[in-house]
């Protein structure tokens, strides 16, 4: 397929909501020039310090290039780095309203310190509580009020607390009635069922665990994989969902439908340095793509460019349109 200026502009029209777990990214940047007389441990000599949102927040701002309606869903605490949070997603063009507060749970942080490119430490600050009752109750009352404004929905689950059983069912059910569909990025570490949704996005490692089934990294394509396409056929069937992308790193990605054969769709990625983000921005643009009225394996398509794109960039990178078209007219 080929992207053009008209479904650009038809991305810019789609109003999304991403749901999931919420955090701040903190990179601290260094140099190591001696180890710690009181420890065996390298001495940092901070040069740079930055903050990005994170988990979900990050699948919403690789959103908000493309349009101007995105909005976010998740926990935060009544904390500096809840503010901080809000902060970074206005200046990303993120509506932070629809977020919960919590007296009881920090927001998520996750702090890296990196010195001449080598992550030597990660600092995190979190709490693991599920989502309660009343906060579910919440979250169904607000969706309410947004649901006639929204074109569809992603929910993002990092397996932090806020993507349960009834979430999954609250979102499921409003959406249905209102014909918005509904795309998830799973976690491993929280094996819900996803019946009711549109289209479930794993990538190899979780597709497996999901499904029972161990990989032995057979040779040969994606959709000659007898392996691969067992682990289709039974998500489709265990999810309840009509569609499953796996997404496959240096071997793209492969679309299982209900009724029809797996189709794939080959790597664009011409250098990768960083793989951070590229799952995130993958589930946004696939999502956003399917929202502007985009046959699911053009959508993929889109995904897979925007994929191969991020993972050409350092740290935790979101693409432009103008940077996604220019892919498209240069093949």
């Amino acid at each position: 397929m080929t992207l053009t200026r008209d479904d650009l502009a038809a991305f810019a029209r789609q109003r999304l909501l991403v749901v999931g777990d919420v955090m701040l990214d903190h990179f601290i940047w260094g140099n190591v020039r001696r180890i710690s007389p009181e420890a065996p441990v390298p001495v940092v000599e901070v040069t740079k310090e930055t903050w990005y949102p994170g988990g979900a927040a990050n699948v919403a701002r690789n959103i908000s290039p493309f349009s101007p309606g995105v909005s976010l869903m998740g926990r935060v605490g009544r904390d500096a780095n809840a503010d901080h949070l809000r902060r970074l997603l206005r200046e990303d063009a993120v509506d932070p309203t629809p977020l919960l507060e919590s007296d009881d749970i920090p927001t998520i942080s996750k702090a890296r310190v990196t010195a001449r490119q080598q992550q030597i430490v990660r600092v995190d600050r979190e709490k693991l509580v599920p989502l309660t009752a009343a906060e579910l109750s919440s979250v169904a009352e607000r969706l309410e009020q947004m649901i006639e404004q929204l074109d569809a929905i992603i929910i993002e689950d990092y397996g932090k607390g806020f993507v349960t059983k009834g979430l999954v069912e609250v979102i499921a059910g409003i959406a249905n009635q209102h014909q918005v569909p509904v795309t998830v990025d799973p976690s491993p570490r929280n094996p819900l069922l996803w019946q009711g949704v549109t289209l479930v996005k794993p990538n190899r490692l979780e597709a497996f665990a999901a499904a029972g089934v161990e990989d032995h990294l057979l040779p040969g394509p994606p959709q000659e994989n007898s392996e691969l396409l067992e682990v289709g056929r039974i998500l489709l069937e265990k999810w309840g969902t009509p569609m499953v992308l796996v997404t496959l790193g240096e071997q793209g990605m492969l679309l299982f439908q209900r009724g029809e054969s797996p189709h794939h769709i080959p790597t664009r990625a011409r250098e990768v340095y960083d793989v951070s983000g590229a799952g995130d921005t993958a589930i946004a643009l696939l999502t956003l793509a399917l929202a502007a009225g985009l046959p699911v394996r053009a959508a993929a398509d889109v995904a897979n460019h925007a994929s191969g794109i991020v993972v050409a960039k350092l740290g935790t990178a979101r693409l432009t349109p103008e940077e996604l078209l220019a892919v498209y007219q240069g093949e």
